[in-house]
């Protein structure tokens, strides 16, 4: 940035000889310069999906092995409890908890 500020800060007819040398030669460049950036965009672009889809898919598969994990921690505490006699799970109790206590103030 400081370049093209001290470029025009010295004299009207450098920043004149700039300015139209852009000017000239800008159109016949742009082509050349775009035929050598775009692959490389394009290049970046994939690269970047391909990290994406990448994360996405290992995202999946940390998830499904969470989930397996889960899985089996419950079905060991299912079989810890069969083996104890307390198959209810702890929500079903407290449901019949809450509906003995209804029952009872029904009662009185």
């Amino acid at each position: 940035m400081a370049f093209f500020e001290d470029m025009f800060k010295g004299n009207l007819g450098t920043g004149l000889a700039v300015g139209i040398g852009a000017a000239v030669i800008g159109p016949l460049v742009a082509p050349v310069v775009g035929a050598v950036l775009r692959p490389a965009a394009k290049a970046v672009i994939k690269a970047g999906l391909l990290a994406y889809d990448a994360g996405r898919e290992g995202a999946a598969r940390i998830g499904e092995l969470g989930g397996d994990v889960v899985a089996e921690a419950r079905s060991e505490l299912n079989e810890a409890r069969a083996e104890r006699g307390t198959e209810e799970p702890r929500a079903a109790a407290r449901g019949k908890t809450a509906a003995s206590g209804t029952a009872e103030r029904a009662h009185a």
